[in-house]
């Protein structure tokens, strides 16, 4: 099989490189004729009359500028009058005229009526007060007594009341005890309210003494003989024999 062979680099044509050359020839010429005059335009002192003539006329321009119009001030207010005190005229005052004084006549009158003068009586003996004792204070009026107060009954024979019953179960069980019933009584007589004010310990027997007490009748209390409606307390005593 046959072999090739390749050249590892290729020649550069001559057209090419020329002109670059020229490029860069210029351009490093350029850069050393730039500051070649630089340096001479430092030495001669170009570059400070340039900096004397730019800053004068800034600072001119800076300078030169048109006034600032002027401002009046205000004219001054005009002055407060003074107010003048007023002076009253005084008037003169004058003297009081002469009073004209009477002068007793000691010669009466030749016309002049004549009094006669009679003596007065002597006055009478003023008889010398008589001391009076004073009394003795009353003594205070004793308070009245407070009316009198009869409390309800139910034991009237004319009322007849029932016994309350005693409930048979309480009497196998062997309850008994003493209930005390609170009731409040009208003037009519009748049971209005009643309540336990001490139970027997048994319910069956607190509830039969409170509903016997409320269906009996009763002669209603009085306060000063009168009829009042009040509270009265039945004793029940439930007791086996």
């Amino acid at each position: 099989m046959p072999s090739f062979s390749y050249p590892s680099t290729l020649p550069i044509p001559s057209q090419t490189v020329a002109p670059a050359m020229n490029r860069n020839l210029v351009i490093v010429s350029s850069v050393i004729v730039f500051h070649v005059a630089a340096l001479w335009a430092l030495q001669s002192g170009l570059v400070r009359r340039a900096i004397e003539i730019v800053v004068p006329a800034e600072i001119l321009s800076q300078l030169i500028e048109p006034p600032a119009p002027k401002v009046n001030p205000p004219p001054p207010p005009p002055p407060k009058p003074i107010k003048q005190p007023l002076t009253k005229a005084i008037k003169p005052t004058l003297p009081p005229p002469p009073q004209l004084m009477a002068i007793a006549d000691p010669t009466p009158s030749p016309n002049a009526p004549q009094g006669v003068t009679t003596p007065q009586p002597p006055a009478p003996p003023v008889a010398a007060p008589v001391s009076v004792a004073a009394a003795p204070p009353s003594p205070p009026a004793a308070p009245p007594a407070p009316p009198r107060v009869e409390l309800p009954s139910s034991d009237a024979d004319y009322l007849q009341n029932p016994r309350p019953p005693y409930p048979p179960i309480s009497k196998r069980l062997g309850e008994q005890g003493k209930v005390l019933v609170r009731v409040f009584i009208g003037v009519n007589g009748l049971a209005e309210r009643a309540e336990i004010r001490q139970s027997s310990g048994f319910d069956r027997l607190d509830q039969i003494a409170l509903s016997t007490v409320q269906k009996w009748h009763y002669v209603p209390g009085k306060r000063g003989g009168v009829a009042e409606a009040m509270w009265f307390v039945v004793p029940i005593n439930f007791v086996l024999e």
